[in-house]
């Protein structure tokens, strides 16, 4: 069999993966790169060359440097100080929260921006008497328009702005996304505060899992259940924080007597309170002679109060159950330790990348290995912070995207298409691929989606002697328009619980969004970066 049949065979298998859902992305991604060298389309090293492209290690470390500001506790203050002054009305606040996630995405990526403020969003509409459901698909739909704000706001951006190099044409510049990112933002922040009302559903949310709560909430709650007179402040702070935790069965800790005042064995934690379900009320004595004392059995709930990091080693005790993880609350700690030094390396990086002093990868990595030496974050938090799965599903697809240019498939797909459409009207030729990534990138990642659709549209902009640059930022904004299903981005699917949402709740409004997005790409773009 030819190179280039097995290539499509190859790609037809791993949309398919893909699609199916069956099989995890990384491992698709994998398979992919394995495939491509056992036929013998490429040599293994080229076929693992993605692990070593820069455009891998610039995302891995923008990971690292997303991870900062949220530990640091600098999204969870922005987040407090622009939403909690937006007011009661449902337009209001929808507006100044598509405004800051989409603003938040450009630098922190879509997701997260989308993780930072979901708990924030759904403390803020239930203040002013909303269900959560009218504010959060809009979080996750302005963030991803805000994701094209920038170069780092997504993957996709690195993706196609390396790709351009690669065809010939030039990088694109940090900020020359926001040519068409800004005027989609306003777009889409508007759609979503006029016609989300009518387009979503108004749903009770279920629980927000695995989302850091709002400290304020939170203390109130254990202020109560636990008879704790002290302030928010000082049971969440900087330096230190609480955590409520379970008995586990057959734990050492059982039949021993605790009590509020004394310290834990294990981290030398202070315990704050002790209770045995409801009915006997906090820190009530239980045979032991000692007022507000109490003999452990499984499943009593004690409040223990130490420095973070102290708390986060005793959660993993297999003695006890952690009610809420500790990382989780020290995250929504306003401007925690290493606030500042993170936001300095932040705009350090920033100009690094848009002076183009230095190549990408080395501006974010030195921005990564700076956080560490500076002890804003500690290498187990770093390794932490870095998507795998995204980073190895670009590098096993990046292999994949250069067979199909050097085995000539994209070139049978272009000649294909240009048969169809024929050469007359190169707005056609680009209104074709970007439905084709829109369609895909319902279903299966838009890196891997842009990744597949690259090398065709390289094809043939060289087919029409066109340049590359209109037909790649089209394909980025095409690729953003990831908005009729849940599982069409990480962002979508964080909010489905939260929100309440069903599966078919997307479309309704994700579908007007997405013939915006098209006409942007089709008709706007070609306007800035010309033909």
């Amino acid at each position: 069999m030819e190179p280039a049949s097995w290539t499509f065979l190859i790609l037809a298998c791993a949309v398919v993966a893909f699609v199916s859902g069956r099989v995890p992305l990384a491992l698709v991604s994998m398979g992919v790169a394995l495939a491509l060298w056992a036929t013998g389309v490429l040599t293994l090293p080229e076929a693992f060359s993605g692990f070593g492209d820069p455009t891998v290690l610039f995302i891995a470390a923008l990971f690292v440097v997303s991870e900062a500001l949220d530990a640091t506790g600098v999204t969870a203050w922005l987040g407090h100080q622009v939403v909690t002054r937006a007011g009661r009305g449902r337009v209001r606040l929808t507006v100044i929260i598509g405004a800051l996630a989409a603003v938040l995405a450009a630098f922190i990526s879509i997701n997260g921006a989308v993780a930072s403020l979901l708990p924030v969003v759904v403390v803020v509409a239930v203040r002013a008497g909303l269900v959560p459901s009218k504010l959060l698909v809009p979080l996750a739909f302005s963030a991803s328009a805000g994701s094209l704000l920038t170069l780092t706001g997504t993957p996709v951006n690195i993706v196609v702005s390396e790709a351009a190099v690669t065809a010939g044409g030039r990088a694109f510049g940090f900020f020359e996304f926001a040519l068409a990112g800004i005027p989609l933002v306003l777009l889409t922040v508007t759609i979503v505060a006029l016609a989300g009302d009518r387009l979503l559903p108004a749903r009770s949310p279920e629980h927000l899992g695995d989302v850091a709560p709002d400290p304020r909430e939170h203390a109130q709650l254990l202020r109560e259940s636990y008879d704790v007179d002290l302030a928010t402040g000082a049971l969440f702070s900087v330096a230190e924080g609480v955590a409520e935790v379970l008995v586990a069965p057959r734990s050492s800790l059982i039949g021993r007597v605790v009590y509020a005042g004394m310290t834990t064995r294990d981290e030398n934690l202070v315990i704050l309170g002790v209770r045995r379900g409801d009915g006997e009320g906090p820190n009530a004595s239980r045979g032991t002679g000692v007022a507000g004392s109490l003999t452990l059995q499984a499943g009593d709930a004690v409040l223990v109060q130490g420095p973070w990091a102290a708390l986060e080693r005793y959660v993993t005790s297999p003695d006890i159950i952690a009610v809420t993880a500790p990382r989780l609350l020290q995250r929504a700690v306003p401007l925690g330790a290493g606030a500042k030094r993170a936001l300095v390396i932040l705009g350090v990086m920033v100009v690094l990348l848009a002076t183009g002093l230095v190549p990408p990868a080395v501006a974010a990595l030195l921005a990564a290995g700076a956080l560490v030496l500076t002890r804003v974050l500690t290498i187990p938090q770093t390794y932490r912070a870095i998507s795998w799965t995204t980073v190895i599903l670009i590098a096993g697809m990046v292999p994949l995207s250069s067979a199909f240019i050097s085995t000539g498939a994209a070139s049978v797909v272009a000649d294909a298409v240009l048969a169809v459409i024929g050469t007359g009207s190169p707005y056609l030729a680009l209104l074709v691929l970007c439905v084709l990534t829109m369609v895909l990138g319902q279903f299966i990642s838009n890196v891997a989606t842009v990744l597949i659709v690259t090398p065709i549209a390289v094809a043939i902009a060289h087919s029409l002697s066109l340049s590359i640059q209109p037909f790649l930022m089209a394909l980025t904004v095409a690729g953003a328009a990831a908005f009729l299903t849940p599982v069409a981005t990480p962002a979508n699917l964080m909010v489905l619980q939260p929100g309440g949402y069903r599966f078919g709740d997307y479309w309704r409004l994700g579908s007007l969004l997405m013939v915006v997005f098209l006409a942007v790409a089709v008709l706007y773009v070609p306007l800035v970066w010309p033909f």
